[in-house]
């Protein structure tokens, strides 16, 4: 399916409130509290000139978050960043002045994040984030998981010495059971979804993924022309999405939020012109995507800057994954994870489309940016799905940009 953006806000200048949150001023505080984080570098960016070709535009730009943050996913940014600026927050009411990142591992700091206990719900990638940034600051985390999330991906969240809560029924029931009982028990929710009420955190978690697009335009000889950004409740997209436009002005590329058939929240909210929840059917092997309710804040933003939106299939997804795992010619090889290529999926069957191909402008000058927002979070069912171990997967070429 594909939607052209027709809301009155398309291409709208964004609210003032969500301009200075994605703007670069607020890019910026993002990449210095990042140096404070360890094992804090830029992930890579690929150039896959075979599938170029072969779709027939000009270049396309793989940002790798496979390898962020020894998570592999671009959701360590997020997570960790929410945590480290509430805890600093709370250290500066405390203190009664203004208590910098660079004072993050101070005793006073630790003192007072290990009074603290962070909460959220998960399919997986933001509760590592999140129990990894707690695990950093010294302060708790307590993870709600539905029925859906692997026992590997669960496993890689206790690691990090989380609380572990299992809650019966879909990702967005666990999102309702993590905030209730948080504000039960005073602990902070640490949602990448908001709500009414509740958009202040999932601000921060937004602002911090705007460091990935920070570093790719550095990557890049060129800006892009066109990004396709998978989307769950929306988080990613609308910080990409948001970040650009308020970077790039009129010259921002052509932006396509790309969503799995069986979850597309975003699809349908743009069809009807305001959020809404679609039922869960058949689960989706997009796990990391399988989101029914957009979150309010991503939805607005991208009402403004998203141009269209589309879905992808459950083959789509299996195809991508094996494609970048064995890749052709002079492309490198890639590990993404069941949602990591979703992008990319979506690019080829635009590329792919002629109508959809027309509608988005694509041609042999294209300059396309993709995210592969996860690597093999669940290595078993990596291997299930594309036939190897993620671990035997070498790049033939590194193909820098």
């Amino acid at each position: 399916m594909f939607l052209e953006n027709n809301s009155t806000l398309h291409k709208q200048p964004l609210p003032v409130s969500d301009a200075a949150l994605l703007g670069k001023e607020a890019a910026q505080d993002v990449e210095r509290f990042l140096t404070y984080r360890e094992n804090s570098a830029p992930t890579p960016l690929y150039n896959l000139p075979e599938m170029a070709e072969a779709l027939k535009v000009g270049v396309i730009h793989v940002k790798d978050e496979g390898q962020r943050l020894g998570l592999g996913s671009f959701k360590a940014l997020g997570g960790g960043y929410a945590v480290t600026r509430l805890v600093l927050e709370k250290a500066a009411q405390q203190e009664g002045r203004k208590v910098d990142v660079s004072e993050l591992h101070s005793p006073m700091v630790r003192t007072v994040a290990m009074g603290m206990t962070f909460a959220c719900a998960t399919d997986g990638n933001h509760g590592r984030a999140v129990a990894q940034g707690a695990q950093a600051v010294g302060a708790k985390a307590v993870i709600f998981v539905h029925k859906g999330v692997s026992h590997d991906r669960i496993a890689a969240i206790a690691r990090f010495g989380a609380e572990i809560v299992h809650v019966d029924g879909t990702y967005d029931h666990s999102v309702t059971v993590a905030a209730q009982t948080a504000a039960e028990k005073g602990w902070i929710t640490i949602s990448d979804t908001s709500w009414p009420g509740y958009e202040y955190i999932p601000g921060l978690v937004m602002q911090g993924y705007m460091n990935l697009v920070r570093e790719a335009l550095r990557q890049m000889p060129a800006p892009p022309t066109h990004v396709f950004v998978q989307a769950g409740v929306g988080g990613i997209a609308a910080a990409v999405a948001g970040h650009l436009a308020v970077v790039m002005g009129a010259a921002r590329p052509v932006f396509t939020v790309v969503e799995p058939a069986r979850a597309a929240c975003l699809y349908q909210s743009a069809l009807k012109g305001e959020p809404v929840t679609v039922p869960a059917t058949q689960p989706t092997i997009m796990a990391m995507l399988e989101c029914y309710s957009p979150s309010l804040a991503a939805w607005r933003i991208l009402s403004h800057t998203a141009d269209a939106f589309m879905t992808v299939d459950e083959d789509d997804a299996v195809n991508v994954m094996k494609r970048l795992a064995y890749p052709q010619g002079r492309d490198p090889a890639i590990v993404a994870g069941e949602s990591g290529g979703v992008g990319l999926a979506g690019l080829i069957r635009a590329a792919t489309s002629p109508e959809i191909r027309t509608a988005l402008g694509l041609d042999a000058a294209s300059r396309i940016f993709v995210i592969n927002t996860e690597g093999a979070t669940d290595p078993v069912r990596y291997g299930e799905i594309v036939g190897c171990h993620p671990d035997q997967i070498r790049p033939a070429a590194s193909v820098r940009a």
